[in-house]
């Protein structure tokens, strides 16, 4: 039986093996070098045919079954492109033309309508048409080799060679597969001013490109225009540290290209450290945060540059009275572009008016006598690389740095204190975005991010060096995958590995001491979360979680599980309601050294959680608002609760009798946000107010509550805008209640008893400075240059009224053992102007 099987099986494949191997001698017979079958035809047909050896060497055909010899070189022409003239009965021509005329129909592959309105761009040449009302386009002398790229919105790009759409009886229909891209739901067009965006996530989105004009700033710095918004400001007033709802800035996640940084400032954080000409989008969240962001337990700004690979080279170059800075988008080639930006400061080689405030300023702490030497610069780079129009791979670099050299000569002193301050930070990171089907699609993030803080202090007729480093290095990967469940239903979830090493160095040389304080700590984190939008966008809802896994290679480990909830409805025509809720924790924060200060200026360095004396920061937090929003008016109130646990007194800050004691707290915030804008297209007008009662709770000190140190109870913003043609004005008014601060006792403001002598306090945070009041205004004209070229000219002054507000008031003894006052004072009138070319 099994020998019969083997003989029917050796027959079955010798006839397979047969028929097939006929059937590859069949096809192998019909397909011919095509100069052969020119020979053939002119020797049957009695023709002759004429061509370069170039044009058809490398072309094989398979032999037409027809008898006429115009059926057979209409069959020449559709197998193999080329064009075929008859001079008369006997002579034929043969060219490969290098350019041909293509059309097609573009159609939807879910009903087959067509899409009418659609984009139809010949990569090579740059030109572009959109299909008609029957979905179709025609195009002339197009390159062979050239691709053709149709676009459309609600639709997936689609990549098509012109070749495919050339030499066809009649135009070939294209289908375009629907994109389920979810899109962030934009319910306020115009928020304060143009490019300022509500989300229906309550985020808030500044898109750069589209920006308009706020109150005294003549070109958009990022982290100078969130501080317009609602519960968003900054007590020392600069652009960099950012207080969100009675937050300190090291509790703020900002994220560039989703590379986390640990330095967004220049110049002390009165810069702010981004490019705002390379950054197409900021995302700002104070509440309800999507589970994909870990950390920031105050709030998230997520920096994005262009992911888009532009038709033709674009740029600009500008300066203003502190830098300079060029930037510019390179397409290389049909799915390859470059972003580059670069700005420097000028200012260690030139005074300007805005320079000499800025310094003022930054020193005012620092005896008379001195001279500094400074200057700062940043430059990024992005390649974007189209894979497949499926797959689109971005790698970002970016580069930042501050160096100051100060020269400080006490009176009756001639050997100057002699100080180099240097931050430095690098950052490169890559994304690549997949989708895999129409419902699966996945993001999958990794970067790399080192920051460095070094001062160097020479003293006591350089005797003495105090040398003190900061050195922050984070790795981080990252999966997100999101399924589309239905076509208003997603998915998302993932995986989240990030590792920081921070190391801390302190070297004193008279007394010797050294300190090197280093450690690791590891996260893993899984996260997934459901969001639904209803048919008639009446109703969002984002429900998710985080599962955080910590460990400190040296001292713990914890798991964490971080809850987030985002829910909006729209109760009446033009009124929703917002619920939002979140858990969060981090394991980095910033000590802030103001008793040993840099010469006047605040140093602030990383440190990580060690469980002990820093266990993680967690934070919890809930809020409802109500938004009322028209064409021509919008009016929101929130109301807030957020309280921050495992705080330690020196990341706050403290400048009493608290500052070194080291103890662990919590602080609790209650608030209101309330915001009234007017608008239409010339004009838009806002009045904010919010209130905040941010407490302490130390149970280890006396007192054990007391008020916060960014306790702002009060801030009012009252502003406008305004645009006269190619002209935009903006002035406004901001106001907020004084900062407490601690006095010294008035009865025995000395403590004798130790030594060396102290300062008796009153009780913490007791006392309030006076209020704060800043009047800005600012100007920006813009003009054509050229065809493709415009340029801008802008002014702004802040302050105005040149009011010397009190920023911060503290004590010191002297060497008489007496007190000394200190007192910070804001910025002066602080005139800026520039100028900049687009093209």
């Amino acid at each position: 039986m099994t020998k019969k099987h083997i003989n029917y099986f050796l027959i079955c494949f010798l006839l397979l093996f047969c028929s097939t191997n006929g059937l590859a001698q069949q096809v192998t017979k019909k397909s011919i070098v095509l100069s052969n079958y020119l020979l053939e035809l002119e020797t049957e047909y009695e023709v002759k045919f004429s061509f370069a050896d170039n044009d058809i060497n490398d072309i094989k055909i398979i032999k037409s079954t027809s008898s006429t010899l115009e059926s057979i070189l209409d069959h020449i022409r559709s197998t193999t492109d080329l064009t075929i003239t008859k001079l008369n009965n006997r002579y034929y021509t043969l060219t490969n033309t290098t350019t041909i005329s293509v059309c097609g129909i573009v159609l939807d592959n879910f009903e087959n309508n067509t899409i009418p309105g659609a984009t139809v761009e010949i990569i090579e040449s740059n030109t572009a048409r959109i299909t008609n009302l029957n979905g179709e386009f025609y195009f002339d002398n197009v390159p062979k080799t050239s691709l053709i790229l149709i676009k459309h919105l609600g639709f997936k790009p689609l990549f098509i060679e012109a070749k495919e759409l050339a030499n066809a009886a009649e135009c070939k229909t294209i289908a375009m597969g629907l994109s389920y891209q979810k899109l962030d739901e934009v319910i306020v067009s115009q928020f304060l001013t143009t490019g300022l965006n509500k989300s229906i996530d309550a985020s808030i989105e500044l898109n750069l490109a589209k920006f308009g004009i706020l109150p005294g700033i003549s070109e958009p710095d990022i982290l100078q225009t969130v501080q317009a918004l609602p519960g968003i400001k900054s007590v020392d007033e600069t652009v960099s540290d950012i207080n969100i709802r009675g937050g300190t800035n090291d509790q703020n996640l900002i994220l560039w290209d989703g590379i986390k940084m640990y330095q967004t400032g220049h110049f002390f954080g009165l810069i702010s450290a981004f490019n705002p000409y390379i950054t197409e989008k900021v995302k700002v969240v104070k509440n309800g945060t999507s589970a994909v962001y870990g950390g920031g337990l105050s709030g998230t700004l997520d920096l994005q540059t262009s992911n888009h690979i532009p038709l033709t080279f674009n740029g600009g170059a500008g300066f203003n009275l502190i830098s300079g800075d060029v930037f510019g988008q390179i397409p290389i080639q049909k799915n390859l572009a470059l972003q580059v930006s670069a700005r420097r400061s000028y200012t260690d080689f030139l005074s300007t008016p805005t320079y000499t405030v800025f310094s003022e300023k930054a020193f005012q702490d620092s005896q008379v006598n001195s001279e500094s030497d400074f200057y700062f610069y940043d430059f990024t780079a992005k390649l974007i690389y189209e894979i497949n129009p499926d797959q689109n791979l971005h790698i970002s670099l970016v580069n930042m740095s501050n160096n100051l050299n100060y020269l400080e000569t006490k009176e009756g002193n001639n050997s100057p204190n002699r100080s180099n301050l240097n931050q430095d930070n690098i950052s490169v990171g890559a994304q690549l975005k997949s989708d895999w089907t129409d419902s699966f699609s996945s993001d999958l993030h990794f970067y790399y991010t080192q920051y460095s803080l070094d001062a160097l202090t020479i003293s006591n007729n350089e005797t003495q060096q105090l040398k003190q480093e900061n050195l922050v290095k984070e790795s981080s990967i990252k999966l997100i995958t999101t399924y589309k469940l239905k076509e208003n239903l997603d998915w998302r979830n993932g995986y989240e590995l990030t590792e920081t090493g921070i190391e801390n160095r302190t070297n004193i040389n008279q007394p010797p001491f050294i300190s090197n304080i280093k450690g690791v700590i590891r996260k893993h984190a899984l996260f997934s979360e459901v969001q639904f939008t209803s048919e008639n966008n009446k109703f969002f809802g984002l429900f998710g979680g985080r599962l955080n896994y910590v460990e400190n290679l040296d001292t713990f480990k914890e798991l964490i599980f971080e809850p987030r909830i985002n829910l909006s409805y729209e109760l009446l025509s033009n009124f929703k309601t917002e619920i939002l809720g979140e858990f969060k924790s981090q394991v980095t924060n910033q000590i802030i050294d103001l008793e040993q200060n840099f010469l006047g200026i605040e140093k602030r360095r990383w440190i990580l959680s060690d469980g002990t004396t820093l266990p993680i920061t967690k934070s919890k937090q809930g809020s409802v608002g109500f938004n009322y929003d028209t064409s021509k008016l919008y009016l929101s109130v929130e109301g807030f609760y957020k309280t921050i646990n495992g705080i330690n007194v020196y990341t706050q800050g403290f400048q009493n009798q608290n500052q070194f004691d080291g103890e662990i707290g919590s602080y609790a915030v209650k608030g209101l946000e309330f915001l009234i804008n007017t608008k239409n297209n010339d004009y838009s007008a806002w009045l904010s107010y919010t209130y905040n009662k941010n407490e302490y709770t130390f149970d280890a000190l006396i007192p054990a509550s007391f008020p916060n140190n960014l306790d702002i109870r009060n801030s009012v913003t009252l502003a406008a805008n305004y645009t006269i043609g190619n002209l935009k004005l903006g002035a406004g008014l901001n106001y907020t209640s004084g900062k407490p601060y601690t006095k010294p006792d008035e009865n025995k403001p000395i403590d004798t008893a130790v030594f060396p002598n102290e300062i008796n306090y009153e009780n913490p945070n007791s006392s309030r400075l006076p209020e704060y009041i800043r009047a800005d205004a600012s100007a920006i004209y813009t003009f054509r240059l050229g065809e493709s070229t415009k340029g801008t000219i802008g002014a702004s002054i802040l302050n105005i009224t040149d009011r010397k507000n009190t920023l911060n008031t503290y004590y010191r003894i002297q060497e008489d053992n007496t007190i000394e006052t200190i007192e910070r004072v804001s910025l002066g009138v602080t005139p800026n102007a520039s100028f900049r070319i687009h093209f």
